[in-house]
């Protein structure tokens, strides 16, 4: 099932102002109203990547003079697009950027573009975008459609309710109840394959189907937990995350299939982030101000 997002914007800036009012005055404990503070995030050096040769994107990006990076724009501390300035941030942003240093591409050399869930692979095969970071599941169904570096980040599938709903600890309890998702998502397939007798209800976008949420309309908005714990760390009175996550989710970059290069160059630049401490410090600047501390970095599948 599928409808048209109906006043997300309106419904969570309605909830998000007074956060932002409180977070100004410094309530304790209260996070920040946008994204990361200045001068929190670490600086990516461009590196001189000539020795990267034979990947088709990345010879295209060359000639084009900038990076095309697929994204999401409407998760809190992961991928976020500010409406009044065009500028992304969160953790998945600065993955992107660290990953396009490496390539040879300084910030102002990459943009951004908002992609939905459900057209992630279809622009990666279309050369919409060179590479995609936004949340996207490794598994073996996509990876007949496009490549991927990484993992760089392991998450839960879990469920995000209204703050004063004590009847959902977990997705046993969703049986008869309408729950919201992203269409083309993998949670949303888990829920219709597992949890059949959920009431499933689709949008493109998880904050509409938060809106949804805030407004009585759903019961439940189902996806990552580190999706989740953003939203619920902008609104906290409104909204909370219960229950154990119950899936493993690896997040990759997504690239063209066929482009074992760029995937290799990825991963290479991954890696080295990791280890000289950005990785960390991007968590800590972005997905760590919903209050959970920074895991360890996964292994990374050089398939």
């Amino acid at each position: 099932m599928k409808r048209p997002a109906r006043t997300a914007a309106a419904v969570l800036l309605a909830v998000l102002a007074p956060l932002a009012t409180t977070a100004a005055c410094g309530r304790p404990g209260t996070p920040p109203p946008k994204g990361p503070q200045p001068g929190a995030l670490p600086h990516y050096p461009v590196r001189d990547a000539s020795d990267v040769q034979g990947s088709p994107t990345l010879d295209a990006a060359r000639r084009r003079g900038h990076l095309v990076v697929g994204a999401k724009e409407d998760q809190p501390y992961l991928g976020q697009k500010d409406p009044a300035t065009g500028a992304y941030s969160g953790f998945d942003i600065e993955i992107a950027r660290m990953v396009a240093a490496d390539l040879g591409f300084a910030p102002e050399d990459v943009e951004f573009r908002t992609v939905a869930s459900a057209n992630r692979e279809t622009a990666l095969q279309n050369g919409q975008v060179d590479y995609y970071v936004g949340t996207y599941t490794i598994n073996d169904r996509r990876k007949k459609l496009v490549g991927f570096a990484g993992p760089y980040f392991v998450a839960g599938q879990s469920l995000l309710v209204r703050r004063g709903d004590h009847s959902i600890h977990g997705p046993e309890d969703l049986a008869g109840r309408k729950v919201c998702s992203a269409a083309g998502s993998t949670p949303y397939r888990r829920i219709a394959e597992e949890y059949p007798k959920a009431e499933l209800v689709a949008y493109d976008t998880y904050s509409a189907c938060v809106d949804n949420l805030i407004s009585a309309q759903v019961a439940a908005v189902t996806t990552d937990n580190a999706i989740l714990q953003g939203y619920a760390a902008k609104a906290p009175d409104e909204m909370k995350v219960v229950g154990a996550p119950f899936s493993e989710e690896p997040y990759g970059i997504g690239t063209p299939k066929g482009d074992t290069v760029l995937r290799g160059a990825i991963n290479d630049a991954l890696a080295r982030h990791e280890r000289n401490g950005d990785w960390r410090k991007a968590y800590d600047a972005t997905l760590g101000l919903s209050g959970v501390p920074a895991p360890a970095p996964p292994p990374i599948d050089r398939y």
